[in-house]
């Protein structure tokens, strides 16, 4: 029992004496804030006196510089809107692309793109370029898609006068030599070889779907080089399509970071009065065809069990793209049919996130919430100066191929439905705020810039947009719905088919008032 009250004793001991210790050399037992002593009774949410009124930035959606446009005598047009920084993005967008290759061989813009920023006529490599843009701190690239085509670079705004005469250079002046020709040869088909073997089939699905909706016309024919025509395409093809669409009055050169009237000086430097590499004769077969929605059905049957590209196996899915014809974006309706978009929302089964990230959207509620075995549900909006389309893409188990067509036709035709008022003011802050955080990088709002003014010849700012967005009301999309369920189809369908509706079952169903597919009997399974 002493030796108890000793050890209590010594440990009260060591205890007082840490105690001590600490009030000595730590920290105050009691942490008195700066504040308390001089403003004891002020509360957070009052100001402090004899603080200076804090200025807060206003957020009001408007961009402090507007887009500028000037037109060359030769019919280029030319498109800035300045931005601090010390980088700008400056490019050339030409009005071209696979929607304009009828009357030649498909896979010329898909060649273009991969022959982008090789030897020019004052560049002997694709190195030179490269070490060029360098002493600039500069990047480039080019993309092309089907109805343009894009050439940009990103760099130092001390060097605009450089990267302009390099642009110019690289677009109306490239050698295109045998040699860079079969490089190109060889990255288009592993590229090719790519599409087929990736496990994502949304491009491939995309490509099949417009193939199905726009028949051997404009934006229906191949974006990607069909296999048959690598061979084929050679520097007299490509000439003769450069000679009728590489013209002057079918680009726009847009910068954004830079001064307009410093981009107009270096636009009549570099791109007016200048001879072209394939010479300057008038163009005599342009394509003014405008697209001709035919709806149909396009069917890839595939062996989808052995795509996993590592050891972990990958569940053998079949893929189904389903779309409506829709608007241009030229169109009033583009606005709702925008909102409907972002309103269907889906993704992933596996998509993680909150609200922000979609999951309040139609395809998460209706579809990936209720449906497990559904690993994909994704609404996406493609629109042309002459057209559009509205399409969901699903994805499930090969045996569940019918039921989940049926969820989605039903999902469609719920569009011509009841719209909450909740669920569309979420979807239209969504879009503002999507919008909005897009147009805070630069070589976005130089996209923007370029392609609004290459189809308009002007651009709608953002806070224009927005007003357009929140001045959608429930019976705009009911109509745009209602209007766009009038329509045939178009099909996208890849994987084993063997359970897949006939396509006027699905005609059908997305005539009917529930969507259900017209039933079916089988004496035998």
């Amino acid at each position: 029992m002493a030796a108890v009250v000793l050890a209590a004793t010594r440990l009260l001991r060591g205890s007082r004496s840490w105690g001590r210790s600490r009030l000595r050399f730590g920290a105050p037992a009691h942490r008195q804030f700066s504040s308390a002593g001089t403003y004891p009774n002020v509360p957070l949410s009052a100001p402090l006196p004899g603080v200076p009124r804090p200025i807060f930035a206003t957020v009001d959606g408007q961009e402090k510089f507007e887009t500028k446009v000037t037109t060359l005598e030769n019919g280029l047009r030319v498109a800035s809107q300045n931005k601090f920084g010390q980088f700008c993005t400056v490019g050339i967008l030409i009005n071209s692309g696979s929607r304009y290759e009828a009357k030649y061989l498909g896979g010329i813009a898909h060649f273009l793109e991969k022959l982008a920023f090789s030897s020019t006529d004052n560049f002997d490599s694709r190195d030179r370029i490269l070490l060029t843009l360098e002493k600039h701190g500069g990047i480039c690239d080019c993309q092309t898609s089907r109805d343009t085509t894009m050439y940009a670079v990103s760099a130092d705004s001390k060097g605009l006068d450089t990267v302009v005469g390099l642009l110019a250079d690289v677009v109306l002046h490239p050698r295109l030599t045998e040699e860079e020709i079969e490089m190109a040869r060889m990255a288009v088909r592993f590229e090719l070889e790519d599409l087929s073997m990736r496990p994502d089939p949304e491009p491939l699905l995309t490509e099949m779907v417009h193939e199905a909706a726009y028949k051997e016309n404009t934006v229906g024919l191949h974006r990607f080089c069909p296999t048959e025509n690598i061979a084929k395409i050679d520097r007299e093809v490509l000439h003769s399509y450069l000679r009728n669409y590489y013209t002057p009055d079918r680009m726009v050169l847009a910068g954004v970071g830079i001064e307009h009237d410093h981009l107009v000086e270096c636009a009549r430097k570099y791109l007016l009065g200048t001879r072209p590499a394939w010479g300057s004769e008038a163009p005599v077969d342009i394509d003014r065809s405008v697209a001709q929605y035919t709806g149909g059905v396009v069917k890839l049957e595939r062996d989808m069990s052995k795509v996993s590209l590592g050891p972990a196996p990958f569940p053998e899915l079949t893929h189904i793209m389903i779309g409506l014809e829709s608007c241009s974006f030229l169109e009033a309706d583009f606005i709702p049919f925008a909102v409907l978009n972002m309103m269907m929302g889906g993704g992933g089964s596996f998509s993680a996130g909150g609200p922000g990230k979609g999951m309040f959207t139609r395809l998460y509620l209706n579809v990936l919430n209720r449906h497990h075995w559904m690993y994909n549900a994704t609404a996406y909006h493609h629109s042309y100066e002459d057209t559009g389309l509205l399409c969901i893409h699903a994805s499930a188990d090969p045996r569940q191929v019918r039921e989940m067509v049926e969820i989605i036709t039903k999902e469609f035709i719920l569009m011509g439905g009841t719209v909450d008022v909740v669920e569309l003011e979420r979807a239209k802050t969504q879009l503002m705020s999507m919008l909005m955080m897009n147009l805070e990088s630069r070589p976005v709002i130089f996209e923007d810039v370029g392609r609004q003014v290459l189809a308009t010849h002007s651009r709608k700012l953002p806070h224009e947009l927005c007003a357009l967005i929140r001045s959608v009301k429930p019976e705009d999309i009911k109509r745009v719905a209602s209007k766009m369920l009038r329509g045939k189809p178009a099909v996208a369908a890849l994987g084993d088919l063997s359970d897949l509706p006939a396509y006027e079952h699905i005609q059908a169903a997305l005539s009917s008032r529930d969507g259900r597919l017209p039933r079916t009997y089988r004496l035998f399974r």
